[in-house]
């Protein structure tokens, strides 16, 4: 019962979608640090949409150039001319 009074309800948007109830551990999580490190850029994205579905990841390569907008289904994830995710990705 106290989880179901922590779910995060979405309002139906303009799009016309219907609300929708989100878990909340899979509300929550906008960083993953635990990827950094990791060469392959597949492995680091199946751990990203595992804890949050529908999310879009963008790979960006080192000294590629990105917008300040943010997008609450969008990760960013930032890897080294080798392959290797450089920094945590975060939702933005």
């Amino acid at each position: 019962m106290a989880e179901e009074n922590n779910e995060t309800k979405i309002p139906q948007g303009q799009n016309g979608h219907e609300s929708a109830v989100i878990p909340p551990r899979m509300s929550q999580k906008t960083k993953w640090p635990e990827v950094v490190g990791l060469t392959s850029v597949e492995e680091a994205e199946r751990i990203i949409k595992e804890e949050k579905p529908g999310v879009q990841i963008q790979v960006i390569p080192p000294e590629y150039g990105v917008t300040s907008d943010y997008k609450v289904q969008r990760v960013r994830l930032y890897v080294d001319s080798s392959g290797k995710v450089r920094w945590p990705p975060i939702i933005g």
